[in-house]
This record gives structure tokens, C-alpha cells and sequence, in this order.
């Protein structure tokens, strides 16, 4: 052999075309990253200054982003308003995946029984990773409502009271980790602070639901109980005024909203069971 060759360990050696495939998963993280951006403003959509803004990316490329995403149905922009909504192509790719995941048909009959008892509204809110998507409503008939979220809003676990009754139902492990990783997003929901959802988390743990008071919406507070306890993907959550939900209510809110969640364990379970068949 050569004495001036030199010889690189097998070990060391780079699988080809890994640079490409390091490429391309990025690329598609930041795809994502902007659907769940536009996804997070409900029917308000955005400029894209402001996404620009939330997703910390150049608004260079924040454009050709967003022109590809339009292009591809996968986004659609206002051209009044300038503002970016989600695109026709999520909706029609939707209605496929819908019948996989019927939480919030499943949810129905309790949340409509909840909102008769209680006559505040009730939410639904389904786990998405570090994030809270509102899936269902129901209103009840008290004239003053609490109509803080729309089906299909997202925010980070922790902002509302579906959101913080997952982080109390978690592992406390889990659950630092999670606030811990959204702690840069809690600065624009009026008083929420990884210290705050800490004590928050604490009490909720005690008293066996999650209570939140005028936190991101003022002059509205809310209850929250996450299911199956055994490993929270949703939660159930009243919420009025926050007159409605002084400290002798909530007890009496939180004691009608354990049989209802009950009853939707025992359909999850039952719906599982005739899916292995």
C-alpha cells in the first residue's frame, strides 16, 4: 500500500446523499411549521409579516414558502386582505381521514348533555404534539357566553383549561418537558408563564381538574378534566363568565363532567375493541 494514502474508518464514512435527506426533512418541519402557524388563527388568517414573525424565518423565504403552499391547494390568500388561510387540498384530504378519527362525534352526546346541565359552553380539545386544537363546542343557554375559541383554534398545551388539564394528567416528566419546549410561545397569552402553568399544574393535580381565571381572556374563567387518565389525548372544559365559576361552583361543574367523561372512556374503549376484530 501507498504510505501517503490515507484511509478513512468504515465508521466514519457518511451514508450518501444523507445531506439531501437531512435537507428534505427540514424542508418538510418547516412546512408544517407554517400550516400549524396559519392553523393557529382559526378563520382570522395571516400576513405574512406576521408569520414571518412567529416562525423566526426570513420573510425571503417565508414567501416562497407560502407560494409553493398556495400553489399546491395546500394554502389560499386573500388577495383584498393579503392574509394566508388554509387551503382547499387539507379540507378534501380531511374528509378521508375523518372516519379514523371521530373523538369529537364520539364527545357529542356528552358535551351536548354538559352544555343542557351547566348552560355555559363546553369545548372539546384534542392533543396535537405540544399543542391544544379545539375539535367541538357545545352552547348552553346562560345569555352571557364565553366564546373564547372556535373549532379548530390551536395553542400550545397549558393556554386554556383543556390544554393545562392534559399537562396535570401527564407525567410530571412529561409535562416539564412540554412547557419547558413551548416557554418562547406563552409571551403573547396575556399572563401565562412556565412559572404560572408550574402552580397551576400543582393545584390542578390536587383538587383533580384544571382551573383558569381571566388568564388569556379576561373577565372568563374555565374547568378542565383530561381522559383517559390513563393517557390524556383530550379534555373536556367548561367555561362562563367568571362569576359563573367562583370556588363553590367549580366543585359542582367538575362532579357533572366525571360521569360524562366516564361514559366517553368506556365508548373509546368499546370502539377499540371492535376495531381489532
Amino acid at each position: 500500500m501507498n504510505k501517503n494514502t490515507t484511509t478513512v474508518p468504515f465508521e466514519t464514512k457518511k451514508p450518501p446523499h444523507s445531506g439531501n435527506l437531512k435537507t428534505g426533512t427540514q424542508s418538510i418541519e418547516r412546512v408544517v411549521q407554517m400550516l400549524r402557524i396559519v392553523a393557529s388563527r382559526g378563520k382570522g388568517g395571516m400576513r405574512i409579516g406576521e408569520i414571518a414573525t412567529t416562525s423566526g424565518l426570513p420573510q425571503s423565504t417565508c414567501f416562497r414558502m407560502l407560494h409553493r403552499l398556495e400553489a399546491e391547494g395546500l394554502l389560499n390568500r386573500d388577495m383584498h386582505t393579503r392574509k394566508y388561510y388554509l387551503g382547499p387540498l387539507l379540507y378534501e384530504l380531511g374528509l378521508l381521514a375523518r372516519p379514523r378519527y371521530r373523538l369529537s362525534e364520539l364527545c357529542d352526546g356528552a358535551l351536548q348533555k354538559l352544555a343542557e346541565v351547566t348552560q355555559d359552553t363546553i369545548y372539546l380539545s384534542e392533543r396535537s404534539g405540544l399543542e391544544a386544537v379545539c375539535t367541538h363546542r357545545a352552547l348552553g343557554d346562560y345569555p352571557i357566553k364565553s366564546l373564547a375559541l372556535d373549532v379548530g383554534i390551536r395553542r400550545p398545551l397549558g393556554v386554556g383549561a383543556g390544554g393545562l388539564a392534559i399537562l396535570c394528567a401527564l407525567p410530571p416528566d412529561e409535562a416539564e418537558s412540554i412547557i419547558d419546549a413551548n416557554a418562547p410561545k406563552y409571551e403573547k397569552y396575556g399572563f401565562v408563564t412556565a412559572p404560572y402553568l408550574r402552580e397551576a399544574i400543582k393545584v390542578g393535580r390536587e383538587k383533580g381538574y384544571a382551573f383558569l381565571d381571566s388568564v388569556v381572556t379576561p373577565g372568563t374563567a374555565a374547568i378542565g378534566i383530561a381522559f383517559p387518565p390513563d393517557n390524556p389525548i383530550a379534555a373536556i372544559s367548561v367555561a362562563a363568565i367568571s362569576g359563573r365559576l367562583e370556588s363553590h361552583r367549580r366543585d359542582e361543574v367538575a362532579r357533572l363532567m366525571r360521569p360524562q367523561i366516564r361514559s366517553i372512556c368506556e365508548a373509546m374503549t368499546n370502539q377499540a375493541v371492535l376495531a381489532d376484530r
